[in-house]
């Protein structure tokens, strides 16, 4: 196996011509461990940690290496590695970091296409669903829905589900799936194509780690049932890890979520509401929220039942929770650029004082 296996371009080797970093070996990050990493150049692993002009240039957490991510290195001993810089990212899959406000969590990244697993008994939620396809169209990452543990439901619901999934979202592809009888397994299969990435998200307990099991054709991943108590998934995947396929298809499995918070990029959410933000273009007034102001073609179309009343409430939420991420961002900026220009003043004097 080598880069190109690995998923390598030839845009990621022009740039390490433009930018002179040649003489660095190259990998890229298959595991994440608390700032420890480990990367693969295709033939060998090496276990690394970023230098420490990396850690402090970077803005934030989502700034550092990443599961996915290509990285220029250098390597020490027969398998110890310094991570020197992080190439740049073809798309970046995230969401905003849970209990932080105006802060991003990185899922995954350099990402084409992401299986969003819902397990079809208890987990299957189109506004969960709608939340999931917000951030990966904000990253441009084609989004694949696994409904999974089809073996657990009776054809009634099925349909139902189905028929509620075309009624909010006609656009997204679909694949039913049985872990257990392996139903759906060949066409998720014949979707993985050689030298492409993929990642597998949703919350705990819905298949996800099995699934890749499956793929893999070997358990080398933990895996974990819906507990009886709560009726939610149990934690299992603890951390993200890269796996390459018989086929060529590389793949990346990733931790439950139970919180899908969106961050401040518009695309996503126009993509996702798409048929709202046509029907906008119709409203009376340019700036119309679409809440209760007069002349709403919005509002009208969810009167009339042109427009899923659901899909038009989860709109509002995810679009109040986003303009929240853009202020407090906006503001968090605001109070950098001062910070930042006490530090530069302060160490101004210090050169003028001779200190």
């Amino acid at each position: 196996m080598n880069l190109t296996d690995l998923g390598f371009s030839n845009e990621l080797y022009n740039y390490l011509k433009e930018k002179e970093l040649s003489d660095f070996y190259i990998g890229r990050v298959t595991q994440e461990h608390k700032e420890r990493y480990v990367v693969s150049d295709g033939n060998n692993e090496y276990v690394a940690e970023i230098t420490g002009n990396l850690r402090y240039s970077a803005n934030s957490r989502a700034d550092f290496p990443a599961v996915g991510d290509w990285v220029a290195m250098t390597i020490y001993d027969s398998d110890k590695a310094i991570i020197n810089s992080v190439l740049p990212r073809s798309t970046v899959l995230e969401r905003q970091a849970v209990g932080k406000h105006g802060e991003i969590q990185i899922i995954s990244v350099n990402i084409d296409v992401a299986f969003i697993m819902q397990a079809i008994n208890n987990n299957f939620n189109i506004n969960r669903l709608e939340r999931y396809l917000t951030i990966c169209y904000s990253a441009g990452i084609e989004p694949v829905l696994v409904l999974s543990k089809t073996d657990l439901a009776t054809e009634e619901i099925l349909r139902e589900a189905l028929k509620e999934l075309e009624k909010r979202d006609k656009k997204i592809k679909h694949i039913l799936l049985s872990n257990i009888t392996g139903n759906g397994l060949d066409q998720i299969m014949s979707f993985i194509q050689k030298g492409r990435t993929y990642c597998v998200i949703g919350s705990s307990g819905v298949g996800k780690s099995t699934l890749i099991n499956n793929l893999l054709k070997k358990n080398v991943l933990k895996t974990g049932e819906i507990s009886l108590s709560t009726n939610k998934g149990k934690h299992v995947t603890e951390h993200r890890e890269l796996f390459v396929l018989e086929n060529g298809g590389i793949i990346i499995d990733t931790p439950g979520m139970k919180e899908i918070g969106v961050t401040g990029n518009n695309e996503g959410i126009r993509t996702t509401y798409d048929e709202i933000f046509e029907l906008s273009k119709k409203c009376r007034f340019p700036d119309c929220k679409h809440i209760n102001e007069t002349g709403c073609a919005v509002i009208e179309a969810v009167e009339k039942g042109e427009l899923d009343e659901h899909s038009y409430e989860n709109f509002l939420k995810i679009r109040k929770e986003q303009e929240r991420f853009q202020t407090t961002e906006a503001e968090k900026r605001r109070k950098d650029k001062i910070f930042g220009k006490i530090i530069k003043d302060y160490l101004k004097n210090r050169e003028k004082n001779g200190f």
